[in-house]
This record gives C-alpha cells, sequence and structure tokens, in this order.
C-alpha cells in the first residue's frame, strides 16, 4: 500500500509514469524502507495505463460490494460509546481503591 500510496503522489505532482527509482526515493524521505519485489510488480502492472481509468474501473467495482445496513451502526456505535464510559468508570474506582489502600499503611508521603 505504501508502494501504491508514493507512486499516486508521484502521478498527482506531475510524472506520468513514475519509476522504482521515483518511487523508492519518496519512501526513503519519509524513513521507509522499498520492498523491491513489490515495487518491481507495481510498476510493471501500472506500466502504460491510465491512472485515472484504473481508479473510475475500481469504484464501480466497490459501488456492488454489499455493506450491510446502516440501520444496525449507530446502536453498535452508541454501545460502544457506553461502554468506553464504563471502561473509564471501572478505572477510577480501581484508582480510588488504590489511594485508600496506600491510606491504610498508616503514613503519607510528606508526614
Amino acid at each position: 500500500m505504501k508502494h501504491l500510496a508514493a507512486y499516486l503522489l508521484l502521478s498527482l505532482g506531475g510524472k506520468s509514469s513514475p519509476s522504482e527509482t521515483d518511487v523508492k526515493t519518496v519512501l526513503e524521505s519519509v524513513g521507509v524502507e522499498a520492498d523491491s519485489d513489490r515495487l518491481h510488480a507495481l510498476i510493471t502492472e501500472l506500466k502504460g495505463k491510465d491512472l485515472q481509468e484504473l481508479i473510475a474501473e475500481g469504484s464501480s467495482k466497490l459501488a456492488s460490494v454489499p455493506s450491510g445496513g446502516a440501520g444496525g451502526a449507530a446502536p453498535a456505535a452508541g454501545g460502544a460509546a457506553a461502554g468506553g464510559a464504563a471502561a473509564e468508570e471501572k478505572v477510577e474506582e480501581k484508582e480510588e481503591e488504590k489511594e485508600e489502600s496506600d491510606e491504610d499503611m498508616g503514613f503519607g508521603l510528606f508526614d
């Protein structure tokens, strides 16, 4: 995916057909090491093809993929938020218990 992202960035920047060296340069500029085999396969696959046509073709294929019902997403998100709040309360309770157990020792840090 990183190779494809670098390739697309280069083509957006004006390079009509980025080379392996171009993609490696972009990746190395942000501290990412390029996988030569994958990069070579990507360059070979995209050679001579129009990126806009490939993106349009991919978008039409994604449009036909079922993505489930939208009705189930809202309650699930609400349940996750409630679960997150409950988890935060448990963490706070544990922290309070810790503080109480420190007081049972009979001395404090600043006594």
